[in-house]
């Protein structure tokens, strides 16, 4: 299966990787400006937006990226993941370092580091909330947790609809089998920007502290404004950073 996925503009590859609270929408301002000038690819993983989840599917996130590489022809690329996309790109970047020639990370989980009980308590009570059928608050949750101070009701809205969107495709799906490659920062030459946010769960700024001291070639930045989605909280601003 190939996931969806969209190209628009001329240039250097760029590929978007979206949160794990959102889908390939989080990125339409930045797609309007990067597409004057390079080559932008966005996704949407299995179970988000536009791409299906199989019930009892067996797959890899970053296989499905990797997959969309070779579809397009594409042998280096940067990269912009945010939240768990960050995730699956470190894993992709990982098993194939050679194709990735530059990273940002933005609030983005890795392996080797262990959640904090603040970040624990939001995963059970979203949990609760699905399991007693309330989509629409558990929904709501996402929104007072997952985006900081900074984002208009514009954004707050479009994320409440990414995650519903997610529920509607995963939920039917029952357990899938994901399977995760291992991040190995180590191997990762290409310069890598890790950006976290103030208002964000304490758990990301420490997996940032893990990648810088790992990564060969990083440089770490925390915005006092963002909280987890600042792409959404601060558009113009977040695209200068990824720029």
């Amino acid at each position: 299966m190939t996931i969806t996925h969209a190209v628009v503009g001329d240039g250097p590859a760029v590929l978007l990787v979206h949160a794990g609270v959102a889908d390939a929408r989080m990125w339409a301002r930045q797609v309007d400006e990067l597409k004057a000038d390079h080559r932008v690819i966005t996704v949407d993983l299995r179970g988000y937006g536009e791409t299906p989840l199989e019930v009892g599917a067996k797959y890899s996130d970053a296989g499905d990226l990797l997959a969309v590489l070779d579809e397009l022809g594409v042998d280096s690329v940067a990269s912009v993941g945010a939240s768990y996309g960050g995730y699956v790109v470190q894993q992709a970047a990982s098993r194939e370092p050679g194709r990735f020639n530059r990273l940002v990370l933005i609030c983005a989980p890795t392996d080797h580091v262990v959640p904090t009980d603040d970040l624990r308590a939001v995963w059970a009570e979203e949990n609760r909330l699905v399991e007693a059928g309330d989509v629409d608050g558990a929904a709501d949750l996402t929104v007072q947790k997952w985006i900081g101070p900074d984002a208009d009701d514009e954004a707050r809205e479009l994320l409440r609809a990414m995650q519903k969107r997610a529920y509607e495709l995963q939920i039917p799906a029952g357990d899938v089998e994901n399977e995760e490659y291992a991040v190995e920062p180590e191997k990762i030459a290409a310069p890598v920007r890790l950006i976290t946010g103030a208002h964000d769960f304490q758990f990301f700024a420490d997996c940032a502290t893990y990648l810088y001291e790992r990564l060969p070639n990083a440089e770490r930045i925390e915005l006092p404004w963002a909280g987890h989605l600042p792409t959404l909280e601060r558009p113009a601003e977040a695209l200068r950073l990824i720029l």
